[in-house]
């Protein structure tokens, strides 16, 4: 089968020929690579090369990395919270949980009993002429002296409080003490400026006036038990290591003198020793030397025996 040849005119005139079939077989070979998928694998690669990876996905990367790191910064900031939280609120356990002292109920015990034998608020303390009896002075006398009581009973949870308020505010103010030991201490605080208040008022009561030097008698009186406490307390001290240095005497004394005893009987027991042994000794050489005679009196019978 012949192939049909078409000449064509270069433009420097010369002719070349080109062959239909094998135009169709480079067209053949040309269409290969569609057909193997060369040219289609070459344009993805270079799209995927060209479009890279999506945005879109990289934001969503980011903003979970962000989020984790959000959750996670807030979880610790939280745990944090509560282990300062928890420990302030431990801090001192419960040094603003107080209660009054019993002196408190003494005392409206003993004025309600006053006041049921006829005693009034503002009555005078001292009789006169025509004025209260004395069993007026007596109910009077009670009372000053329960109210007092009280006071002095009071002075150190009001010196607590007043010890402990510069301190518990600058906390407050700095954020350094939880909600429940400020609201704690603010309920200590309001329970004993009450209490100061009370007193001042039963004071003017008993005697008019007598508020304004009530809190600073006590203190006096206050301060002179503890004085007298503190005083006990040493003598007691003193006398407790008098009474240990004269024990810790006796018994070194008792110790030199069992020390002197066993070394008297040490010597004596060694002079018994010495004694013993050289008693034994000399009984020894004495049953040595009969030994040796009797073994000479048996050698000289032998040879007398053999010359006889």
């Amino acid at each position: 089968m012949s192939t049909a040849e078409e000449a064509t005119i270069n433009p420097d005139g010369s002719a070349t020929f080109d062959d239909a079939a094998g135009s169709g077989a480079d067209s053949a070979g040309e269409d290969i690579p569609n057909m193997m998928g060369g040219e289609e694998e070459s344009t993805t690669a270079e799209e995927i090369l060209t479009k890279g990876t999506d945005p879109a996905l990289y934001l969503a990367l980011t903003v979970l990395f962000f989020g984790i790191i959000f959750i996670f910064l807030q979880l610790r900031k939280k745990r944090k919270t509560a282990e300062v939280d928890d420990f302030f609120s431990n801090l001192d356990g419960d040094k603003f949980n107080l209660k009054l002292p019993t002196a408190v109920d003494e005392y409206y015990e003993v004025k309600a009993k006053v006041e049921k034998d006829g005693w009034e608020p503002g009555q005078p303390a001292e009789s006169t002429e025509g004025g209260p009896p004395a069993e007026a002075n007596s109910h009077h006398r009670a009372l000053a002296q329960a109210l007092m009581k009280r006071c002095i009973a009071d002075i150190p949870i009001v010196t607590f409080i007043q010890r402990e308020s510069q301190g518990m505010n600058k906390l407050y103010a700095q954020s350094m003490c939880s909600v429940k030991q400020w609201k704690s201490y603010q309920a200590a605080e309001a329970m004993i400026s009450a209490e100061v208040e009370e007193v001042r008022a039963e004071a003017d009561e008993i005697e008019p006036g007598w508020s304004q030097v009530v809190w600073r008698q006590a203190m006096q009186y206050h301060n002179m038990l503890k004085q007298k406490e503190e005083q006990a307390k040493a003598q007691a001290a003193a006398q407790q290591r008098a009474i240990t240095e004269k024990k810790q005497a006796e018994d070194e004394k008792k110790s030199a003198e069992q020390a002197r005893y066993d070394a008297v009987k040490k010597q004596v027991d060694n002079e018994k020793a010495r004694i013993a042994n050289a008693e034994k000794l000399a009984e020894e050489l004495i049953k040595q030397e009969e030994r040796e005679k009797d073994s000479k009196k048996a050698f000289k019978g032998v040879k007398k025996g053999f010359l006889g």
